[in-house]
């Protein structure tokens, strides 16, 4: 059975760590590594390279894994190959997000940069987004979205307290925690040194989409 390239760059990421530190990642790294976001999405993978026949878990051992298969060079998951496999999907990147002060808008409010689409397993999200943005900033350092990440973003006018959206204020995006209070609609960030957005009644306010997961570079 064929590797996807995500399995791929996992099993050489377990090769790698039991030659340079005797004993391979657990699940919870491997997640963290691969911008997973969650665990589950590690352990599919691992059982998918264990059916493969890539490694051999050995169980009752913690980070019992075994490489049977030795690992091709992968490439970087921002740079994946077109698949025909059902667990790929392909994904637009449309431009920067901010996770601080708006950014400027561009193309109809997206900064449209040199990248064009990515091919993904559809696993590392959920639910599936209709496009990626890359973030910059670091006012959603608390919830785990770091500047130069990948988010995945589900196209929806549609959102509720305490959901992570995309929104759009005055014709500028930004990445934050949606807030309905007493003090009315406000967007909040996720790290103390930024502060909140208020929304006023007059202003021209919009949500583009829902985060659904993210994808972080080698860094």
């Amino acid at each position: 059975m064929p590797l996807t390239d995500i399995q791929a760059a996992i099993l050489e990421l377990i090769a790698e760590r039991i030659e340079s530190e005797g004993m391979p990642p657990s699940q919870t790294e491997i997640a963290r590594a691969f911008g997973f976001k969650s665990v589950r999405a590690a352990q599919y993978h691992l059982e998918a390279l264990e059916a493969a026949g890539a490694i051999e878990r050995l169980p009752g051992k913690a980070r019992g894994l075994r490489v049977l298969q030795a690992p091709a060079k992968a490439q970087s998951a921002l740079a994946l190959k077109p698949s025909t496999s059902d667990d790929a999907v392909r994904l637009p990147v449309l431009g920067r997000v901010a996770a601080g002060s708006p950014i400027g808008a561009g193309n109809d409010g997206l900064d449209l940069g040199s990248e064009a689409t990515v091919v993904l397993d559809r696993h590392i999200f959920h639910p599936t987004p209709d496009y990626l943005l890359r973030v910059q900033g670091d006012s959603m350092r608390d919830e785990a979205i770091l500047d130069g990440d990948l988010i995945g973003v589900r196209r929806t006018a549609d959102a509720r307290h305490g959901q992570v959206v995309i929104a759009r204020v005055d014709g500028e995006i930004t990445v934050k925690l949606l807030h309905f209070g007493g003090e009315g609609l406000r967007l909040m960030p996720r790290n103390p040194d930024h502060a909140p957005i208020a929304v006023a009644e007059d202003q021209d306010f919009a949500i583009e989409g829902l985060f659904c997961g993210l994808l972080r570079p080698s860094r």
